[in-house]
């Protein structure tokens, strides 16, 4: 069987014609607002078409779950970063869709750079590519990274090829009751993460153990820190970003919240102030959405810019 015959299949139950929305795990489905009423679902094929342990790439179908690639790169000493809260359900096409990153965003950057290449259903029905799976090859505009936090409103992900890395042999999450985050994120080299929820501090510390322990020395002139299962309950109500210098005079609005200290970002349980986006911002939004979807066809109701 080829391999694309079920790539053609998707592109054909997209088709080319009348609203569609495409459908994940439901993990974030809020995220973006509902999609307008009697738009026709679709799911994408799932699967891992190809995997090569020594290059560090995994081909994967968009419908697959997270915790199925996490399985299978994880048998080689591997990882992909896309740490969606619910792996099991979340599916990697829409953790990509939405584009939240995880909680290790500190360390291993953004959700977009896991992705090399993408594969996508069009308006107009048909399958198109961009990106490849060594960065030398790709030429022009990284075309993957336009769709990465789209919602599937400018093409429907079908398959990507992500970025693996090496899985740290020693993880230990710390917690500090009163600690200055500032001053632990300041002391550390490279922690995954730093979270803060205006009362405690949770380090999370990955890498060699040699270096877990160094690192958790440094940990002491910003406060006690004591080892931990896990890191904090994240609130999923809403996110908000700031630049991450302003978190150290942010005061929060009311509700229960999650920092990320090194990035800016907010996690909160409380109301989430929509701020109206750039009119420059809006207007090149526009003019994608116009380009990739003149009809509104895909994932008509969801505004990008308010996820």
């Amino acid at each position: 069987m080829d391999l694309n015959d079920d790539l053609d299949v998707f592109a054909k139950e997209v088709g080319d014609t009348g609203p569609v929305v495409p459908v994940g795990g439901r993990t974030q489905w809020s995220v973006g607002g509902p999609p307008a009423p009697g738009a026709r679902e679709v799911r994408a094929p799932a699967g891992i078409v190809e995997y090569e342990p020594a290059e560090m790439v995994v081909r994967v179908r968009a419908g697959t779950t997270v915790a199925e690639v996490d399985a299978a790169v994880a048998a080689h000493g591997q990882m992909v970063a896309l740490d969606p809260a619910d792996p099991a359900r979340a599916t990697v096409g829409g953790v990509l869709a939405v584009g939240h990153s995880g909680l290790r965003r500190l360390r291993y950057g953004p959700i977009r750079d896991t992705v090399l290449e993408v594969r996508f259903v069009t308006a107009e029905g048909r399958v198109a590519k961009a990106g490849g799976p060594v960065v030398k090859n790709v030429t022009g505009y990284d075309l993957g990274r336009v769709l990465v936090g789209s919602l599937g409103t400018l093409g429907v992900l079908a398959e990507v090829v992500l970025r693996a890395q090496p899985r740290p042999p020693a993880a230990v999450w710390l917690r500090g009751d009163g600690a200055d985050p500032f001053g632990a994120r300041d002391r550390l080299f490279r922690p995954s993460s730093v979270l803060w929820d205006g009362t405690a501090t949770w380090v999370l510390l990955e890498g060699h153990p040699t270096d877990v322990a160094e690192e958790r020395s440094r940990l002491r002139s910003a406060g006690a820190f004591e080892e931990v299962g896990e890191g904090p309950e994240v609130p999923g109500g809403g996110q908000r970003s700031l630049r991450p210098h302003e978190l150290r005079t942010w005061t929060a609005a009311g509700g229960r919240f999650v920092a990320e200290v090194g990035v800016g970002t907010i996690h909160t349980d409380g109301p989430v102030p929509v701020r109206a986006p750039d009119p420059s911002t809006l207007a090149l939004q526009q003019r994608v959405k116009s380009a990739f979807d003149p009809t509104g066809r895909l994932n008509p109701g969801r505004e990008v810019y308010a996820a």
